[in-house]
């Protein structure tokens, strides 16, 4: 299937939605995001939505913003007794779901945040056909600001790294610019070009983030007011991960900050999660979905992956052979250990996708002996850096939250020191 007709596709998801059909809408799911989100949390996060806006008693028609060859944004409004939320559906080039939110009104800024404090404008990063939009957050007044740039997660992420109704990393950026930060965040590559980079069949992780981060750090050391010798790179997720990747392709970059970074390989961090998931759900569509990444990671570890191995045999549909080959000999922990600049590594305590037990012994075997290294852990926060209570669950990104302030201004006073 093709999507020749979003419009179509929209309706009829919103519909199952309406009529509680959970599981045929994770039918529709692509791998990706079938590897994050079950029915059973589908479930969840639906009737978290008509707890608060009651029972639905209208659904709207499906809003188009077309992306890429082939694929698309649908949102479709939906009107309860009590209030409305919006469904966001990603279409890829096949017609299946790469993202599903609900979003229940525009996000809004963090108390922390001071917007009066500084002042954004648009920048563009990069060079020829790929080149990607951004946001550059300036304090406001004549300073020596220290600078950062920010890099999101893996998979397709815009600027904000827009989760559901949340936008962390425009939480951290705003935070961090009413601090007196200057900021550079911007649309990942595999965002603002999809259609154009899933037909680069030689796509690396160093080839998704590296070249635009590296730009958007020479940006900040040319702006007057940024004080050269003090640009840093933060990463978030798989963000954190490719981050010392970053430094070492750019010397000018002062040091690191590394949230959730993960170190364990990702083929197997994504059995590990795969694994957590269906235990906690007990959904059947989970246990298979166990099954296929056991399966797809075995391949990824094993000889016979090649430049040749097609993505869609491989965790989560999205990557080729050499990108997982490229993962595979890249050793984040090794890379920042070669690394002459000091560096801050957060870790939330609820996060079950980088965890407490699996990957912070890594950072802190290979780097906790440094005197230029600081390590936190917050035991509230989980993989978003979001405060709560309990095991964290996908369901909870769908509800309107911000970055742990403690995370924002120990990060600031980081940065600033």
């Amino acid at each position: 299937m093709t999507v020749t007709d979003p419009v179509a596709i929209g309706q009829a998801v919103a519909r199952m939605l309406d009529e509680q059909r959970f599981s045929d809408v994770a039918d529709r799911f692509a791998p990706p995001l079938r590897a994050q989100v079950s029915a059973t949390a589908l479930r969840e996060a639906w009737d978290g939505e008509l707890a608060r806006t009651g029972p639905i008693s209208a659904v709207g028609e499906p809003v188009i913003e077309l992306g890429g060859p082939g694929a698309a944004r649908v949102s479709v409004a939906m009107t309860g007794e009590r209030g409305g939320f919006t469904v966001v559906m990603s279409l890829d080039d096949a017609g299946l779901l790469s993202g599903l939110q609900f979003t229940s009104g525009a996000w809004e800024a963090p108390p922390y945040a001071h917007p009066d404090a500084f002042e954004e404008q648009e920048i563009t990063l990069g060079s020829g056909s790929l080149t990607v939009p951004g946001t550059l957050s300036l304090p406001r007044g004549h300073g020596q600001w220290p600078g950062v740039v920010l890099l999101s997660g893996g998979g397709p992420f815009d600027r904000d790294a827009t989760t559901g109704p949340n936008k962390p990393l425009k939480d951290l950026a705003w935070g961090l610019a009413g601090r007196g930060v200057a900021v550079v965040r911007f649309d990942k590559v595999t965002y603002a070009h999809a259609a154009q980079v899933a037909e680069l069949k030689e796509l690396t992780m160093a080839e998704e983030y590296v070249p635009h981060a590296v730009a958007a750090a020479r940006l900040l050391r040319s702006l007057p007011d940024v004080d050269a010798r003090r640009v840093f790179v933060a990463g978030h997720s798989m963000g954190g991960k490719v981050a010392p990747r970053v430094a070492a392709a750019e010397p000018s970059v002062a040091g690191l900050v590394i949230m959730a970074g993960d170190t364990e390989p990702m083929h197997r961090a994504a059995v590990r999660v795969a694994g957590h998931l269906a235990s906690m759900s007990g959904d059947p569509q989970m246990a298979e979905l166990l099954e296929t990444v056991t399966r797809q990671a075995a391949l990824a570890d094993s000889p016979d992956l090649s430049p040749a191995t097609p993505a869609a045999d491989l965790p989560f549909g999205l990557w080729p052979g050499p990108y997982w080959l490229d993962l595979r000999g890249y050793d984040p922990v090794a890379t920042a250990a070669s690394l002459d600049r000091p560096m801050l590594i957060l870790q939330g305590g609820r996060d079950y996708q980088v965890t407490v037990q699996d990957d912070l012994p890594r950072w802190k075997a290979g780097l906790g002996h440094r005197p230029d290294v600081t390590i936190r852990v917050y035991d509230a926060d989980d993989h978003m850096f979001f405060p709560g209570s309990g095991p964290s669950t996908p369901a909870d990104y769908a509800r309107a939250q911000h970055v742990d302030p403690q995370v924002v201004a120990d990060v600031a006073e980081w940065l600033l020191k």
